[in-house]
């Protein structure tokens, strides 16, 4: 009789760990094959013949010298491994049923961490409750709690704290895979991929505020199928915006322009194409072309114009029309133009900051702090413009990327102009210092 060995699984206890989670989440799976062997004693062999990879590239996984980008083989070593879909931005697979890390009901009087604000039940712990009162297959009432449920997760991004929300976001797509698994009629199919659509939006988002670049890529392109496969051309635009944004920050100028007219094709009636010519205007700034700049505002004012005022404002995928001086505001800093870019960005702190002083837009306000800090250290205020640069860079609530971006240039601005002072040295080392915690909390 032969002793068969049953093929390696990760158990709970290292799907749960941040490090594993983490690697799981960006599709590392060489580090997931490292830190299976290293928490959970799974052998590169064993690993190898239950995925079906030569161990020889396990290993090479393993060192980071190669990445696994093909869908087929990503399901195959979530099947092998045993890993949850919801981790690695797929459906539930097929045997998740009987899995203990598949969504699990919610429970009143979970942690924390469940809701939104303690100690309230979370929004997807509500929803799932009120689908049990009345059928095993949803109705109406259920789709609107998942609609409010989203509005509610959309609205508190400008304030709440992204590893928070995300996890709201990652339980809310969790929660209508599960019921996409169910019996639904065809409507009722799409408008649950309506929105996971928002919801990986959101997350995306949320994602690249962390510095988690693969990660937010991967729900972009998710919400853009979905948005596809739905026939929901707001949400495809949404995601090349989301595109558009990326790209700007990392300097793929030519790429914006790419995303934002693949953005105006899948849709030309909603609020979106203001935010789309608001990124097209900060690429051609970039790229020093002030025709171009004024050309798109004109045109992203112009169709601001024509749009109601929004019930919610705050709402994330709502075009908020004070908003619109945050664009201005980057625009014009970086064409040099330091009096409008100035005025514009006093607007956007007096806008996100409320009458008791709390700042109700802290990532808009903390960037228009560094664009007046800009302003002031080419007009030759040397402690003005580190005073208000420290202080954006106290903000609780980042969105890391453009944060960053912004105090670069202040950075450079400083150092060009003093360079034989101490103060921009020690800005210097404050942005450098909120880099490196970023990267840090990553595990990078």
């Amino acid at each position: 009789m032969h002793n068969v060995t049953p093929p390696p699984t990760l158990p709970p206890r290292v799907l749960e760990r941040e490090d594993v989670r983490q690697a799981l989440s960006t599709r590392d799976f060489g580090r997931v094959f490292l830190l299976a062997r290293q928490w959970g004693g799974i052998s590169y062999n064993q690993i190898a013949e239950a995925c079906g990879i030569k161990p020889e590239r396990v290993g090479t996984l393993a060192r980071g010298d190669t990445r696994i980008t093909s869908i087929a083989k990503i399901e195959e070593i979530a099947d092998a491994l045993r890993i949850p879909g919801h981790m690695i931005g797929l459906a539930s697979r097929p045997w998740e049923t009987a899995s203990p890390l598949a969504v699990p009901a919610p429970v009143v009087g979970q942690p924390a961490s469940w809701g939104m604000l303690a100690p309230e039940p979370g929004p997807w712990e509500v929803a799932e409750l009120a689908r049990r009162t009345h059928a095993t297959d949803i109705g109406p009432t259920d789709m609107e709690t998942i609609t409010e449920a989203i509005n509610q997760l959309c609205r508190g991004y400008a304030y709440m704290q992204p590893d928070q929300l995300h996890t709201q976001t990652r339980t809310g797509i969790r929660h209508i895979t599960q019921l996409l698994e169910g019996r639904t009629t065809l409507k009722q199919h799409r408008e649950l991929l309506v929105s996971a659509g928002w919801l990986f939006l959101l997350g995306g988002c949320l994602e690249y505020d962390m510095g988690q670049r693969q990660a937010a890529n991967l729900s972009r392109a998710s919400a853009l199928h979905i948005g596809q496969e739905a026939g929901h051309g707001e949400i495809e635009a949404w995601s090349w915006e989301l595109g558009a944004w990326f790209a700007v920050t990392q300097g793929r100028y030519t790429e914006v322009i790419d995303c934002v007219e693949a953005g105006h094709r899948a849709d030309s009636t909603h609020g979106i194409g203001v935010q789309l010519y608001a990124q097209q205007a900060k690429a051609y700034a970039r790229m020093g072309d002030a025709r171009q700049v004024r050309g798109t505002l004109d045109a992203g004012r112009a169709r601001l114009e024509r749009l109601p005022r929004p019930e919610y404002p705050d709402h994330h995928f709502v075009i908020d029309p004070d908003k619109w001086d945050f664009y201005e505001m980057d625009a014009y800093r970086m064409l040099g133009d330091d009096e409008r870019a100035a005025v514009h960005a006093q607007e956007v702190v007096r806008n996100g900051t409320a009458a008791d002083g709390v700042e109700i837009s802290p990532m808009r306000v903390a960037e228009a702090r560094l664009t007046l800090g800009v302003a002031a250290a080419r007009s030759g205020e040397m402690e003005e413009a580190v005073t208000v640069g420290a202080r954006a860079l106290e903000t609780s609530r980042k969105s890391l990327p453009s944060l960053l971006t912004v105090a670069r240039e202040l950075t450079h601005e400083l150092e060009t102009r003093y360079p034989r002072e101490t103060l921009p040295r020690e800005f210097h080392e404050q942005v450098s210092e909120v880099a490196a915690g970023a990267a840090s909390s990553l595990g990078s």
